[in-house]
């Protein structure tokens, strides 16, 4: 269900606080407040959409030189399958306990 926005419409024509209402794409727009009865329109904004990850290539600066700038600690799996740190704080090596 989408998340609408509203705007309260003050008795001198101006426009006061807004407010946001999760309702059904099918119901009618809301013209009263639900709680203090105040006119209402419902304004345009822009909607929140989430893409789903599709195993593309990451976009922006991922380089070393910028995760460490930007205080990130990297590993890469070694051919032994433990992790070794290749920037960053933290321990050197990570490695499975045994089962």
């Amino acid at each position: 269900m989408p998340l609408y926005e509203y705007v309260i419409l003050n008795a001198d024509g101006t426009e006061g606080e807004t407010f946001e209402v999760l309702q059904r794409i099918s119901d009618p727009p809301l013209k009263k407040h639900p709680e203090t009865h105040q006119k209402v329109r419902r304004i345009m904004s822009s909607p929140s959409v989430k893409k789903p990850y599709r195993g593309g290539k990451i976009t922006g600066d991922t380089s070393n030189k910028n995760l460490e700038k930007l205080g990130f600690t990297k590993y890469q799996k070694s051919k032994t399958g433990t992790y070794e740190k290749v920037l960053g704080s933290g321990p050197d090596l990570i490695k499975r306990d045994a089962e």
